[in-house]
């Protein structure tokens, strides 16, 4: 692999894990009988993620389409506590950041959800910015976000590595200039290889 100069790190599946069924079942105590109440408002969620919609109207909307019983601030909680540290990574990239490599994240996600994991967990402060498609109006693994972040940043990608679990998205990274390591949470090894 080329010199790595700088980190550019996915969220969900790399740095942290992250479980809906933990929210559905805090739905149910709120009146959700829908099978799968995620996918009820998937479109709504994609609709939000992708910044077509803010804060507010996601809650609004999603409380009136999933016949939520709750208000906004039994919702928001439930919305948000889903995420768990991939210990292992968290360690790599304190020590990545320790050494002084450049790290940054490129993800979709939504304002809620950023608003969270930025203030519940402190490994987040290890990175110098970020660009979130609820922000950047386009998602992974349109080319658009990668671009913001490349010239936000500053990145060059052939010395930036870009670390994702899904395929489609690092076959975009790919397609731009990126190095790229494909993320298995089952496999932290790979990447310690990969950075070694």
């Amino acid at each position: 692999m080329s010199q790595i100069n700088a980190y550019l790190f996915d969220i969900g599946n790399v740095i942290l894990g992250f479980d809906f069924t933990i929210a559905v079942r805090k739905l149910r105590a709120f009146g959700i009988t829908h099978e799968d109440p995620l996918s009820h408002i998937s479109e709504t969620k994609n609709r939000y993620e992708a910044g077509h919609i803010d804060d507010e109207e996601f809650v609004e909307l999603a409380i009136e389409e999933l016949g939520f019983t709750g208000n906004h601030t039994d919702f928001v909680p439930i919305w948000q506590e889903i995420f768990h540290e991939n210990q292992p990574m968290v360690d790599s990239i304190r020590d990545l950041a320790e050494r002084g490599h450049p790290l940054y994240l490129l993800s979709n996600t939504n304002g809620l959800h950023v608003d969270y994991i930025l203030r519940q967990h402190p490994i987040f402060e290890a990175f110098s910015g970020g660009v979130y498609s609820h922000e950047a109006k386009s998602m992974k693994p349109e080319q658009p976000m990668y671009q913001q972040a490349i010239d936000r940043f500053g990145l060059v990608p052939g010395e930036t590595l870009y670390i994702d679990d899904l395929p489609a998205n690092i076959e975009t990274g790919k397609s731009m200039g990126f190095l790229t390591h494909q993320y298995d949470l089952s496999n932290h090894a790979a990447f310690l290889a990969a950075i070694a």
